[in-house]
């Protein structure tokens, strides 16, 4: 059986809403560091994957609240919400605007970070082969950021900034906003399971995230994590019945499944056996081996924790709750098998033009969300050598991924519109995307005010198309019939949200065939990266920072490893973007190429040395230049 339901909108209202933004500043630099990894293909196709996948982290950025980075790509976007918490004394600047509006919805700006995770980990070759892990993992943080200033105490969290009925008799840009941003907490006497376990899912999936790079972030996020379960799992109750209006826009039809993937999140960062316990114990009271779901979303968690159970289960570990676990993935089978239309008529719907078909609002959320999770389990099935059994046959881990890029190719055009949904990419996409920002121009530009009236009569009810283009959007797509108006007004269709998009990040990463390597997120500790082509490592890392006349200066130090098992002579480094002192290379007579001291002209099999520079901004890009 199904749950699940469409956004909720009052009949009066000219906009929806949602909302949610991405990543907070940080201490750290993002590294880039290496020599080219394999290159993974997932069969031929007209579309550049890598390049919808740069749009979408794009998008990230357009809806991020609070003070924007000096590095902010999207630049029609100003600082926005500065003073969101004041009132009630806590500091909640940061986080995402979901949607076309400026409320912060807790329980999907959550999802969001968690899949945003999700790809980080299970597709982190891929996304790093695609040159976007810095820009990942800072999506990430923009959120999680949030989350750990919203969490104040063990048992209370800050679930919602603003208020969906006052913010959408609005339209003006965030950096206008006149609406009241009161902010709502759950605490022991207003539970929200289902909010608070979704942040402790995202918490635990965000450690994992980051674990590789910046291990002592990691651990916060984690604790953090373990305490929100708790709360979560012991004051039980809907979010939307302690937070006036919520149920409004994001109503919840249920807590059980959020606790169940929390825990599931809380075992595989943690591998504390009380975790898998816990979705074994509760495995049939809570629905996790009871719900035959046909749709994965920012309310219905149900497949996700079936086929993230089911991945314990094919790595043969913990086999003494095999029988609960082989009781998830039949459930896992079912979601997968219906979207194949492999199982026995109990299928999901799918449009003419192959689109995965649920509701009517803003339809696209959950085609993307089912593509995604399809390769995951594709992924999970191929590493396991295993297939999946389907009432009408048995499928291989391809066929989940080709009905993934199926979606993802409707997405991109492959539709019977020849429509782009992914705003910015190929050259026919919604110009008019539902969303106050992008329909007002910036203030650099328009340097007045726009007010919350004004911006209906000037800009909403305007026929000519957004002057700024959000790039990256996904918007909420065809009606069951392939039909899409491109329409401000059409907010069913041309509104965009977090929770939509997020999928796609891991999706198009999956199935890039990009090959380029830089731009890593800064790491505390040291992480490899390796190539087959060049049998060297680099690993770098950042060892002492200081400032001096307002410049912030980074010592870095980079092993070079030889990973081969043949010596490797005359090694010669290119350095690009080096602004400091360098220690340890030796110049040659080639600008930006340096060569090892004469006491290493040969470097044996397994050694390494170090390579120090100083700069302040960016760090270098260190590559092979040439070796015998």
């Amino acid at each position: 059986m199904q749950r699940g339901h469409s956004l909720i909108r009052p009949a009066q209202r000219h906009i929806r809403s949602c909302v949610m933004a991405k990543r907070l500043a940080s201490t750290f630099f993002l590294l880039a560091l290496v020599v080219g990894l394999p290159t993974m293909t997932t069969g031929g196709s007209s579309f550049d994957y890598g390049d919808a996948l740069d749009q979408s982290l794009l998008f990230f950025e357009a809806q991020r609240s609070g003070k924007l980075p000096g590095d902010q790509r999207v630049k029609w976007r100003a600082d926005s919400g500065l003073r969101d918490g004041f009132l009630q004394g806590v500091d909640l600047v940061g986080g995402y605007y979901d949607a076309g509006d400026h409320v912060k919805f807790g329980l999907p700006m959550a999802f969001s970070v968690t899949i945003l995770s999700w790809a980080a980990v299970d597709f982190s070759e891929e996304i790093i082969s695609a040159n976007q892990m810095a820009n990942t993992l800072w999506a990430i943080r923009w959120g999680t950021d949030y989350f750990l200033k919203a969490h104040t105490q063990p048992n209370l969290l800050w679930a919602q900034v603003g208020d969906g009925a006052s913010d959408h008799y609005c339209w003006e840009r965030a950096e206008d906003m006149t609406t009241p941003r009161t902010a709502y907490k759950l605490d022991s006497n207003n539970p929200g399971s289902d909010l608070a376990g979704e942040t402790a899912a995202s918490l635990a999936a965000a450690s994992l995230a980051f674990k590789p790079y910046n291990s002592s972030y990691s651990h916060r996020l984690l604790a953090h994590a373990e305490q929100l379960f708790t709360f979560a799992d012991t004051f039980r109750g809907l979010y939307d019945d302690s937070i006036p209006g919520s149920s409004q826009f994001y109503a919840s039809s249920g807590f059980e499944d959020e606790l169940l993937w929390a825990a599931a999140w809380l075992y595989r960062a943690t591998q504390k056996d009380y975790y898998l316990q816990y979705v074994v114990k509760n495995a049939a009271s809570m629905g996790g081996t009871g719900w035959a779901v046909r749709e994965f979303s920012w309310d219905n968690k149900y497949a996700g924790v079936q086929i993230l159970l089911s991945k314990v289960l094919l790595e043969g570990r913990d086999a003494v709750y095999a029988s609960t676990l082989k009781q998830y993935q039949a459930k896992a089978d079912f979601f997968a098998c219906s979207c194949l239309q492999k199982n026995d008529g109990y299928n999901v719907a799918l449009t003419r033009g192959g689109l995965v078909y649920v509701r009517e609002w803003n339809n696209m959320q959950y085609a993307s969300s089912a593509a995604f999770l399809l390769a995951i389990y594709s992924e999970y099935l191929s590493s396991a050598k295993a297939v999946l059994n389907c009432p009408d046959g048995l499928m291989k881990p391809q066929d989940l991924l080709n009905f993934a890029k199926s979606q993802a190719d409707y997405i991109l055009g492959k539709n019977p519109k020849s429509m782009s949904y992914l705003v910015g990419y190929g050259a026919n996409y919604p110009t008019h995307v539902h969303h106050r920002g992008a329909s007002i121009p910036p203030i650099s530009i328009l340097h007045n005010v726009v007010g919350c009236v004004e911006g209906f009569d000037a800009w909403y009810n305007r026929p000519q198309a957004n002057p700024n283009v959000i790039n990256g959007a996904l918007v909420g797509g065809p009606n069951s019939q392939d039909d899409f108006t491109d329409d401000r007004s059409n907010y069913e269709q041309t509104e965009p949200t977090l929770s939509g998009t997020a999928p796609v990040i891991g999706l198009f990463a999956k199935l890039s065939s990009s090959n380029t390597i830089s731009g890593l997120y800064q790491q505390q500790d040291a992480l490899p990266l390796k190539t087959s082509a060049v049998p060297v490592e680099f690993l770098h890392s950042i060892t002492s920072t200081w400032s001096s006349e307002g410049v912030t200066y980074y010592r870095h130090r980079v092993l070079v490893k030889n990973t081969s098992e043949m010596p490797i002579a005359d090694l010669k480094l290119k350095i690009e973007n080096l602004t400091g002192l360098l220690y340890g290379l030796n110049p040659t007579r080639e600008k930006g190429i340096y060569e090892t001291p004469q006491w290493l002209r040969v470097l044996k099999p397994g050694s390494e040395f170090p390579v120090i520079y100083i700069q302040g901004g960016p760090q270098a890009k260190i590559s092979v230049a040439s070796y015998n």
